[in-house]
């Protein structure tokens, strides 16, 4: 059955417009062409094998692996019976226990050698399965029957929960219903014009949204084709680039960064084929946009998204509309508002907090109204990120209202650091905090005032290592700083930026 854009709100709908000997999915590595009909058939077969498992609607199918096939079918899959759960492969044993038991998962997918996931679900008693997939590109769940058929999901079912962080609290749990997915895939294939002709270079993760709807999803509803690394390789992505014909591609600026490192002033043999280049999660400095149009050849575009708005809210349009450098752009299919403290929408140039209404915004977090109280004012989701919009509707961002560290794209809650570090024997307080970074935008650091007695020159050496066994490596602070005090406002409340500058300063 053919649908129309409009009347696809579920993930299955998604993929039901394009022929089925069309090229949905291509695996540069091994050399795999998935077409659209064995997607189809993987993502049912699949579906089913988890509702033989005992999985039914709303029930959570936690996911730890890397980008590939599995990531995407095992995904597709789960949001059909049940709700789907990614975790970050890297992740330790703590906390992927964590996730597990914040999200309820009934079971766990993941790969063999996948150790830290395996033994966190054997200790929350979730039972794991492997996928397996073979040359030709089947996969299977290891030891999973057939018994049952998966009923199809509805647009109000969650396809997707993930967690976003804040500087006050541990992470909350995000909702994602099929109908918000469906409604950020159409506005992404709008404004970039996305068509069966084009093919999208996913090296974002795939337990993100930004890989998972923007360079995928949406790919997918338009019948395009999506190349799917199995990771990101500066050394061979103009190869792949050249080699599979991509048309575009969405990443992160560090990407962009290692790209333009190596590319020199040459342009690089495949850009040439590009209609687009797309960046998003982090700010894009604008001296950096002007060099990768002058060098690759293609239109930047910097767009502004976040998990709550299913991804993407604004984006700079394509040409020969005018991208303005250092801008996010305009609502794309988003309304786009400014916001005082008290809950007044502002006027043109004034800034304040950024906040969003549309279909693709979920409508509240999971079981935290708290959160929900101070997220949602008369219909509009406030962001955390402080903006400004122009007489033309665009967007400028001009700072963070939540104190989340930015680390070339991961968004890091700094309270889950300080948690860690108040675990280790050494260490009587510990803030952490974002420092300026010239290739991820943001490091990760932390103030740490030791308990009295202990040796300070043994103590930065053991709690790096202690840090390394308890957080994946991106969360792990790279710089520590011994410190007597940590400065706190006359109310006694810490503010991470102030101590980042008075650390800088010391």
């Amino acid at each position: 059955m053919m649908f129309l854009m409009s009347e696809r709100n579920t993930l299955p709908e998604l993929l039901s417009g394009a022929p089925a000997s069309d090229t949905a999915i291509l695996l540069p590595d091994p050399g795999i062409r998935i077409t659209y009909q064995q997607l189809r058939d993987q993502v049912a077969e699949m579906a089913n094998a988890l509702a033989s498992l005992g999985i039914g609607k709303g029930d959570r199918v936690a996911t730890s692996l890397p980008n590939g096939l599995p990531s995407i079918v095992s995904f597709l899959a789960a949001s059909v019976v049940g709700t789907a759960a990614p975790l970050n492969p890297g992740y330790r044993e703590d906390e992927v226990s964590f996730y597990l038991e914040d999200t309820g998962a009934k079971v766990l997918l993941c790969p063999q050698d996948a150790v830290a996931a395996r033994k966190a679900a054997q200790s929350r008693g979730v039972p794991v399965y492997s996928i397996e997939m073979d040359s030709n590109g089947r996969l299977r769940i290891e030891g999973a029957p057939q018994a049952k058929t998966a009923s199809p999901p509805s647009p109000d079912d969650v396809a997707l929960v993930l967690h976003t962080s804040g500087s006050t609290g541990r992470p909350k749990r995000v909702p994602i219903m099929h109908k918000n997915i469906a409604a950020s895939t159409r506005n992404i294939i709008a404004h970039y014009a996305l068509s069966p002709k084009d093919v999208s270079l996913c090296v974002m993760p795939l337990f993100h949204v930004h890989g998972l709807v923007a360079s995928t999803l949406s790919t997918l509803s338009s019948g395009g084709t999506v190349v799917v690394p199995q990771k990101f390789s500066p050394l061979s992505f103009w190869r792949t680039v050249r080699d599979t014909g991509a048309t575009w591609y969405s990443a992160v600026p560090t990407i962009h960064n290692l790209l333009l490192a190596r590319a020199g002033d040459e342009r690089p043999a495949g850009a040439e084929g590009l209609r687009f280049i797309r960046s998003c999660s982090a700010s894009l400095p604008p001296e950096m946009m002007e060099r990768m149009e002058r060098v690759f050849g293609a239109p930047v575009l910097e767009a502004y998204g976040m998990t709550e708005a299913s991804h993407q809210m604004c984006s700079n349009p394509r040409p020969p509309s005018e991208r303005k450098p250092g801008s996010v752009g305009p609502g794309t299919g988003v309304r786009v508002g400014i916001m005082d403290d008290s809950g007044n929408l502002l006027n043109t140039g004034e800034r304040g907090e950024v906040v969003i209404q549309g279909p693709n915004v979920v409508s509240g977090y999971e079981n935290n109204p708290e959160a929900n109280a101070k997220s949602f004012t008369n219909g509009w989701f406030r962001t955390g990120d402080q903006g400004v919009l122009d007489q033309d509707g665009y967007l400028t961002l001009t700072g963070r209202i939540k104190e989340l560290i930015n680390r070339g794209g991961e968004k890091i809650g700094p309270r889950e650091i300080d948690e860690v570090l108040l675990t280790h024997p050494f260490v009587a307080e510990a803030v952490a905090f974002g420092v300026p970074h010239p290739a991820w935008g943001e490091e990760v650091a932390a103030a740490i005032v030791l308990k009295e007695g202990c040796d300070s020159s043994a103590a930065e050496t053991s709690i790096a290592a202690f840090c390394k066994e308890r957080l994946a490596d991106f969360k792990v602070p790279k710089k520590i700083y011994i410190t007597t005090s940590i400065p706190r406002t006359a109310t006694g409340k810490i503010q991470r930026g102030a101590v980042a500058k008075a650390l800088a300063e010391a």
